[in-house]
């Protein structure tokens, strides 16, 4: 295992790969003191006011003289973000070259859509009635019969006493999860008087199949749990007709994610999913990047890429947009990285998001969809979300996220509605949480193996999670759902 890696030949910092005592050379430059694993180190003296260079993107700018061999962080250097940029389109976008595509073992829908499992989700349309949804889960999971996989109930506190965009955004993320084909039956269970009505989520959830979406009114019933358990063993006989067959990779939509970042996430595991969604791009596949604010300051390594310059224009519009948002609440874009973040080894956000977009590979960029929204493009797509790791990741699984790759230096244990595989950066933390973590991206800075090669295995473990394997998460039981809100609550 070697001590540094030096990311960029423009790169002015190199990244420790393990704890480095003071004294260690590399590219001729002695650490001047300690230097944390997954912090930097100046390779060079660096004046006041000078770019931080990472990625070989600046970074950030230092606050004071740097010597050659000093730690770089916060206590140093500073972020250069402010607000809403300008951006010019200057098309470099390279198609992966096409190659044949292996096939997992899914479920076809009656629709032509494709899921990975054959479950039972309850959705609530107003958090009024979570603990009704909670107790249906539990009470009937003598359904889980043949080929049904799993009785879920997805518990939000939203749903009423929300207005405007906020309660759009509720009702088209809950209508999207409904329409997911990871769920073979859904029981859309609502109170009776909350402002997302049930002519509501009729118009945004379209056309549907009535043995696969079934809808309970509580004040409407006498008595709610038996009328649940009758509608969800009827949902259980629908979905119990599915069998897993061959279905080629071609049809899976992959959502990538990261939470938890250290100085690694940008070295070993975002750049190993980068190159996971590459191959899964070259065969026809798609993926699903989100997390925007963790897009600022590094949108050089994306807007580029656009196809053409409508979709340029849309990941612009969702960009500043975003920052809109930030500046209307009063709050600073760069208001990030977090306190963990920091220990870990990220300075500012720029820092944070040239290492995040590592996941997004170097394939051409074909949409930017808003949240809520569903993948209608082949190909890498960008999605509006937050950061938050639980709104991001839900927003991932309504925009058709057959499962969510999460790439995390500090671990983390939740789920989402889609299986979510974590991925270490780092081995320590694989093995200290070895009952979060399914796949050990550590191995790359450790030396065990090279990027291409930590793909191809991630890519081996995706299918075989697509065919059924469970994730870490998945057999805990955890899975939840986070609503995006940046309203008044009435």
């Amino acid at each position: 295992m070697t001590d540094f890696i030096h990311i960029h030949p423009e790169d002015n910092v190199a990244v420790a790969l393990k704890p480095i005592p003071a004294g260690t050379v590399f590219l001729g430059v002695a650490a001047g003191q300690d230097i944390p694993q997954g912090h930097k180190m100046a390779l060079r003296a660096l004046a006041p006011g000078e770019q931080i260079v990472k990625y070989g993107f600046p970074i950030g700018h230092a606050l004071q003289e740097i010597p050659a061999g000093a730690w770089v962080h916060t206590h140093n250097m500073a972020t250069n973000l402010s607000g809403q940029l300008e951006y010019t389109y200057t098309p470099a976008c390279v198609y992966p070259a096409p190659v044949p595509a292996p096939c997992f073992q899914g479920y076809r829908r009656k629709d032509g859509k494709v899921g990975i499992r054959n479950e039972l989700w309850i959705l609530p349309t107003v958090g009024c009635v979570n603990d009704v949804a909670k107790a249906l889960a539990a009470e009937n999971q003598d359904l889980l019969q043949g080929s049904v996989e799993g009785l879920y109930a997805f518990p939000h506190p939203f749903g009423c006493s929300q207005t405007g965009e906020d309660h759009a955004r509720t009702r088209r993320l809950l209508a999207a999860l409904a329409r997911h084909p990871n769920a073979g039956g859904v029981l859309v269970l609502g109170l009776g008087c909350e402002n997302l009505t049930h002519q509501q989520f009729l118009e945004e959830l379209g056309p549907y199949d009535r043995n696969r979406i079934q809808f309970l009114t509580c004040q409407q019933v006498e008595d709610e749990m038996a009328a649940g358990r009758q509608m969800l063993t009827a949902l259980a006989e629908y979905a119990g007709q599915f069998r897993r067959e061959p279905i080629p990779a071609s049809e899976l939509i992959v959502g990538m994610k990261c939470g938890g970042s250290d100085g690694l996430s940008g070295v070993t595991a975002n750049p190993t999913v980068g190159r996971f969604s590459d191959r899964l791009i070259a065969m026809g596949g798609s993926t699903v990047l989100t997390e925007v604010p963790e897009m600022f300051g590094a949108e050089g390594f994306l807007l580029n890429r656009c196809r053409n310059a409508a979709v340029f224009q849309k990941a612009v519009d969702m960009i500043n947009g975003f920052k809109d948002y930030f500046l209307r609440q009063g709050e600073a874009v760069y208001e990030n990285p977090s306190p963990g973040n920091k220990a870990g080894g990220i300075t500012t956000l720029e820092d944070k998001s040239c290492g995040c977009v590592q996941k997004g590979g170097s394939a051409p960029i074909m949409d930017a969809i808003g949240y809520g929204c569903q993948v209608q493009s082949r190909g890498l797509n960008l999605l509006y979300g937050p950061g938050n790791d639980l709104v991001s990741s839900t927003a991932l699984t309504a925009a058709g996220a057959h499962l969510i790759l999460f790439t995390t230096g500090r671990g983390t244990p939740f789920g989402a509605p889609a299986p979510t595989l974590k991925i270490a950066t780092n081995t320590p933390l694989a093995q200290k949480k070895s009952g979060w973590i399914d796949f050990n991206a550590g191995v790359v800075a450790d030396g065990g193996c090279t990027l291409d090669q930590a793909a191809e295995q991630l890519m081996q473990l995706v299918l075989e999670t697509a065919s059924g394997q469970q994730t870490q998460a998945e057999r805990k039981g955890y899975r939840e759902i986070s609503i995006f809100k940046g309203g008044v609550v009435l």
